[in-house]
């Protein structure tokens, strides 16, 4: 079991590598040399976001938010770990989040990782991850699954039309 912790980290951003349709998505934190890279879902990650925006309304109106969100990797960085699931608790006394992200793999214990950040950084998290989100394959307007450039089979036509491309 590893227990990655970050507090007040330099960098507490999301991001994404690869083409539309076939992205991977990155957690990442970042204080001094030490750097924490977690993959995880699209859909854990536009849950956080959607997360994070209601839960900052109760903090009140945060400061300047922090502007230099990109992934920071090097050919040498890896994944640190696969997130399972993702925890928020928020500490509006001294106007922290907490983020931990549990491992998928492996028995428990569980590796983790746990991000103790700003409302500002949390807030920079949120807008920058519902962009990302956003700027992935539409929805079909029928079922909700992603558009694929290459077709989509619609469940809800139940075979009796043309895909929706």
């Amino acid at each position: 079991m590893t227990d990655h912790i970050l507090r007040n980290p330099d960098r507490f951003t999301v991001g994404a590598i690869g083409e539309v349709g076939g992205r991977v998505f990155l957690l990442q934190g970042v204080k001094g040399l030490d750097t924490i890279t977690i993959k995880v879902e699209k859909q854990q990650i536009a849950v956080l976001a959607t997360y994070l925006t209601r839960a900052l309304d109760s903090m009140g109106r945060p400061g300047h938010l922090p502007d230099d969100l990109e992934l920071i990797l090097s050919p040498d960085d890896g994944i640190d770990l696969v997130a399972g699931e993702l925890s928020v608790t928020i500490d509006e006394i001294d106007g922290t989040v907490e983020v931990v992200v549990e491992s998928f793999e492996g028995d428990p214990p569980a590796d983790t990782a746990t991000f103790i950040v700003s409302k500002e950084q949390a807030a920079a998290f949120a807008i920058r991850a519902t962009l990302l989100v956003e700027a992935g394959r539409p929805p079909c307007p029928l079922c909700g699954f992603p558009l694929d450039p290459r077709g989509h089979d619609c469940p809800r036509t139940n075979g009796h039309r043309a895909p929706i491309t």
